[in-house]
């Protein structure tokens, strides 16, 4: 490969999703072959997914283009690929990224250390992000999914209106829930009260959790979006109606529990939000405690953190308490 081509990559000036499929998947042999990170070679496609967005909002800032083209449109994204697009915005990289194990190469002048966007482009990239998030909102439910993935990366936007622009969006299209059918606002309210809690708001949270996740639709389609989102169900999806779907074979319960672990953090925002997910699954898996002991008592561990604390909220705490009971039942 001609080193001018690899500096191109690693400036930015070349796109590596400019190559022809077939080079790229020769590329990505070579580079194994070489010694390559694997969990990096395993990221290619979410980067690449990012890098795609990216490009589409600041080529098309004003959002010109036809709605139903932009990549947010048809493509339910994960966490590791929605934190690949949020590092060019915040600079913080995705937890899916692994430390590096050796000192980069040395270069001539200053280098970089992250994708971070130049304010300039910074501003672009927001700027349509919101225009976006309004066109899609009056499309009405052919816009859902753009408007909910739009909203999402908006709450990165550290504009002194931005609190302020979600919260008047959220206010345009109440909750309204039907106990008898699934609908993308359910998927659309859930993604907003999440992103409000950046700003210390965990009101709207909490009356989602009460109203929204009450029934069994809404327990279900709780879990499978978080299956989704962190990446134990690897089927793509056009839009949020999978999240409806009652398949209990379609993701590994104790692989997404395990996956919940880490989350049970007083230090996170959405904590009330994880608690009652880990509390639903458990009900909703009779034995899952019992099958894996090292994350039974993982799990004990941070249920006694929240437990002596007081960052959580009264319904948080009676169903810690509910699976606090279930670890003891449990324990050998």
């Amino acid at each position: 490969m001609d080193t001018t081509t690899v500096q191109g990559w690693e400036s930015g000036r070349r796109p590596l999703t400019a190559m022809a499929a077939g080079k790229f998947l020769a590329l990505r042999r070579s580079l194994l072959t070489h010694g390559a990170e694997r969990a990096l070679l395993t990221l290619f496609d979410s980067a690449m997914e990012a890098d795609a967005v990216i490009a589409h909002v600041l080529n098309d800032v004003d959002c010109r283009s036809d709605l139903a083209m932009h990549p947010l449109a048809s493509w339910v994204f994960t966490r590791t690929s929605t934190h690949m697009i949020a590092w060019a915005l915040t600079g913080a990289a995705p937890a899916a990224v692994p430390p590096a194990t050796v000192e980069p190469p040395r270069r001539r002048g200053p280098t970089r250390d992250s994708p971070l966007l130049p304010p300039a482009l910074l501003e672009r990239f927001h700027t349509h992000m919101r225009r976006c998030a309004e066109l899609a909102d009056h499309a009405g439910e052919p816009g859902a999914l753009l408007r909910r993935q739009a909203l999402y990366l908006c709450s990165y936007d550290p504009a002194p209106d931005t609190h302020t622009w979600l919260a008047d969006l959220r206010s345009r299209r109440p909750l309204r829930l039907s106990h008898a059918t699934w609908s993308p606002q359910w998927a659309d309210a859930r993604s907003v009260a999440t992103s409000l809690t950046r700003y210390g708001e965990l009101d709207v949270l909490h009356g989602f959790i009460e109203r929204a996740m009450g029934d069994d639709a809404g327990e279900i389609a709780n879990l499978n979006y978080w299956a989704h989102w962190l990446g134990f169900d690897r089927s793509p999806y056009p839009d949020d109606s999978f999240m409806a779907e009652r398949s209990p074979h379609r993701w590994d319960a104790g692989a997404l529990l395990r996956g919940f672990a880490d989350r049970l953090d007083p230090a996170l925002g959405c904590v009330d939000l994880n608690v009652h997910s880990v509390w639903a699954l458990i009900a909703s898996r009779p034995g899952l405690l019992s099958a894996d002991p090292q994350l039974a008592s993982e799990l004990r561990r941070r249920v006694t953190i929240l437990l002596d604390g007081s960052q959580i909220s009264p319904q948080a705490r009676r169903e810690l308490d509910a699976v606090h009971y279930g670890l003891k039942l449990s324990s050998p």
